[in-house]
Parts: C-alpha cells; structure tokens; sequence
C-alpha cells in the first residue's frame, strides 16, 4: 500500500474518531463513574485509535525505507 493511501486511511480513521468522540459527550453512560469501561462508543474509539497507530507506524517504515534509497 503506498503512503498515500496509508495516509487517507488515518485521514478517515480521524474523521470517524471525531464522529465517535461528538456522539460520545452525549451519551448518559458518559455522566457515570467509570462510564467508558461500560460505553461501546469508547470501545470502537479505542480501536481506531490503535489502527490508527499501525497505520502511521507503517507510513513512518515506508518514509524511513524510501528516504535510505533515495
């Protein structure tokens, strides 16, 4: 996958963090002690964010390998 693409993922990944994060202050779960151990939106959020972080450790491999060849 080219940097490109890998960098539109994250961008997409954000976009819906972002959705996720909004809907989330509403939520009544929100208001109770310890409500994001219980709250699926928190979960979700959870895992975009560790894609999220794969996605950017392969654009760092990526620009790292392109910047040894050039």
């Amino acid at each position: 996958m080219s940097i490109e693409k890998l960098e539109e993922e994250v961008e997409k990944l954000q976009d819906q963090m972002e959705e996720l994060e909004d809907k989330c202050d509403t939520l009544d779960i929100c208001q109770e002690d310890g409500g994001c151990k219980k709250c699926d939106q928190f979960k979700k959020m959870e895992a975009i964010n560790l894609e999220i972080e794969e996605l950017e450790a392969k654009i760092e491999e990526l620009t790292a390998a392109d910047e040894i060849e050039d």
